[in-house]
């Protein structure tokens, strides 16, 4: 669990909710008419924007990374990888056959590996897996980014609505407060939307992705230079430009292997 994102998300709800509750009761700001304008009509742009199988995979994938914290540390993988590479020079590239990782990716390199494949094809499988990966994360956060600039402006139209109403009716004092209320909850609505949830959730997603691209890179390095019969310690030296200095510390034991 990614802690962090979910304390975040929740402060934010928790602290505008409390501002709202200062000076007035949360039925105050609870509008059905603008509020299905702003998820009803944020919804509707969207899958004008996206396909729906990319609006829900979105979804699926921002609860998948952004909420939870399973992104692997590259030092452990370094240090992995620096075994894998000792026991190819020991035993041949076969001696990995009776190697399990958790790691999916690093799995799929060893599996092709032991399989037999030319190390062409095996660096392009895993560029491919990659490239793919990435695009997903890309997609999901276009998707969220797209709600956060969407929100907004479907608010602002909420807003007109209201204006309009209001101005039709300024005969009827008893009609000003609702669609006075329309105008500006919608702006709140869409604004609530975009600042505490849709932005943060992609500024989210693009971080995981940031983390996920270097920890693949990591791994297909490895095992290009595994196939290449590289030296373990020359390899964990050019692995560690994938850690900041102050981790490098931790990979002065595999340095001296």
């Amino acid at each position: 669990m990614d802690i962090l994102t979910l304390v975040g998300l929740v402060a934010g709800v928790v602290i505008v909710i409390l501002a709202m509750l200062a000076n007035a009761s949360l039925l105050t700001f609870l509008n059905l008419p603008g509020l299905a304008i702003v998820l009803g009509g944020t919804f509707a742009v969207t899958l004008v924007k996206f396909r729906l199988p990319s609006v829900l995979g979105a979804f699926r994938l921002a609860f998948a990374t952004a909420f939870t914290d399973r992104m692997e540390s590259p030092t452990r993988l370094i240090q992995e990888v620096s075994a894998l590479a000792r026991l190819v020079r020991k035993e041949g590239i076969l001696g990995l056959e009776s190697h399990l990782t958790k790691n999916a990716f690093l799995q799929k390199g060893i599996n092709l590996c032991v399989d037999g494949h030319p190390p062409e094809l095996i660096e392009e499988a895993m560029a491919q897996d990659i490239q793919q990966t990435m695009e997903r994360y890309e997609v999901a956060e276009r998707v969220f980014r797209g709600i956060g600039e969407s929100a907004p402006a479907i608010g602002m139209l909420g807003t007109l609505v209201g204006l309009v109403q209001m101005l039709n009716t300024l005969d009827d004092p008893a009609s000003i407060g609702p669609a006075m209320a329309i105008a500006l909850l919608t702006t709140l609505y869409g604004a609530f939307i975009a600042q505490l949830i849709a932005l943060p959730l992609a500024d989210k997603l693009q971080l995981k992705a940031e983390d996920e691209q270097r920890n693949r890179l990591l791994v297909a390095t490895s095992i290009q230079n595994i196939m290449q019969g590289q030296n373990p310690r020359v390899m964990t030296e050019l692995l560690s430009s994938f850690v900041t200095p102050d981790q490098r510390a931790a990979l002065a034991g595999e340095r001296e292997v």
